[in-house]
């Protein structure tokens, strides 16, 4: 079967995720041609030679929030040079491939190509969980208007697809039909990777937000692992107890796998990949983006953690302390590989397979 593949570029946990999902497609002899923007194509690019680049919308980050008003500017300027090179694609996909099924994380060209050309679409991300599933008011509470906006964009996002398979480590009710919940999409090297009880917190920072986070965590008794404060390290470089690494999978892996707490934003493939190895979580999410506010606000309600948007001493401390409580609860959360997924998407391609026969 011939799959069209798209991959927004925000984020490079839907490249990370894609990546699983493309390798399984690959090796069951799909013919794949993958489209993606920004980073992800980047990250996609090193792995498989069908990739082509498309321009896609970015997010204009400061201060650990998106910038609303950067973010529309920079997407205006950003469509007038990258529209003609995604009709440039339209046309050669067309002529070269004609595929039989499109599968969109989260992208929106090839959702329009797949509507446009009337093709079966698959949608799998974990953002579509805000609109196709019933939120409790304790999730939502004092974000109700940034709910509704987010809710919207997704449902705007990529409507009407043939089904969507939404990763997820929380289970709500589902509101939508042709929605199917399953587990987070886990590397192998993660699969892999066994979990040991080590005495050492993992912290994994990028913003500039938090410059006093060093100085609280140096007041800690016990070693830190730090990624993604010095971005240009070569080598590990030590400050008491804190170690700053530069970023490495296989390292960055083993920690996480080796330590005893993870303290960072709330993207969903790092948290998927920490409660999948029964790591407690505390969770800074970005402003401005309800969807890591929502993933911060159930690990603190399922009890694997904890949610502060500001991470001072008070709340660091406070994670520290409850470390066992968090790793008693974690207890309950079943580890999967990624037999789920693969088995749903399957059938769905199976389907579409039946039609072409």
């Amino acid at each position: 079967m011939k799959i069209l593949y798209g991959v927004v570029g925000e984020g490079m946990g839907h490249a990370i995720r894609s990546s699983v999902i493309l390798e399984k497609l690959l090796a069951d002899g799909h013919a794949i041609h993958i489209v993606a923007s920004g980073r992800a194509y980047e990250l996609l690019e090193r792995q498989f030679p069908q990739v082509r680049r498309i321009w896609g919308l970015t997010m204009v980050m400061a201060d650990n929030e998106v910038k609303t008003l950067g973010t529309a500017a920079g997407n205006i300027r950003g469509a007038l040079a990258g529209w003609p090179q995604n009709v440039r694609q339209y046309f050669e996909v067309m002529a070269e491939f004609a595929p039989d099924v499109v599968i969109s994380d989260f992208e929106s060209w090839t959702w329009l190509f797949a509507k446009v050309n009337r093709i079966p679409l698959i949608c799998i991300d974990n953002i579509q969980i805000i609109n196709r599933c019933r939120h409790e008011r304790d999730i939502i509470a004092g974000d109700a208007q940034a709910f509704r906006l987010t809710k919207s964009i997704v449902k705007a996002k990529c409507p009407k697809a043939r089904h969507y398979l939404v990763t997820t480590f929380f289970y709500p009710e589902i509101r939508k039909s042709r929605t199917t919940l399953v587990p987070p999409i886990l590397r192998r090297n993660v699969l892999d990777a066994r979990s040991t009880s080590g005495d050492h917190l993992l912290v994994y920072q990028t913003s500039d937000t938090f410059k006093n986070l060093p100085a609280m965590l140096k007041r800690l008794d016990c070693p830190v692992y730090v990624y993604g404060m010095r971005r240009d390290l070569t080598q590990d470089e030590h400050d008491g107890n804190l170690v700053y690494r530069p970023f490495s999978e296989t390292q960055f892996i083993a920690d996480l796998a080796s330590c005893k707490g993870v303290v960072g934003s709330a993207g969903f493939t790092l948290i998927g990949e920490a409660l999948h190895l029964h790591k407690p979580y505390l969770a800074t999410p970005v402003g401005n983006q309800f969807e890591q506010t929502l993933n911060a606000r159930y690990i603190e309600k399922l009890g694997f953690g904890l949610y502060d948007s500001h991470l001072d001493e008070s709340s660091l401390r406070h994670f520290c302390d409850n470390l066992p409580r968090y790793r008693d609860a974690l207890g309950s959360y079943p580890r999967q590989d990624n037999t789920l997924i693969f088995a749903k998407l399957d059938e769905l391609l199976d389907q579409r397979e039946a039609l072409l026969l």
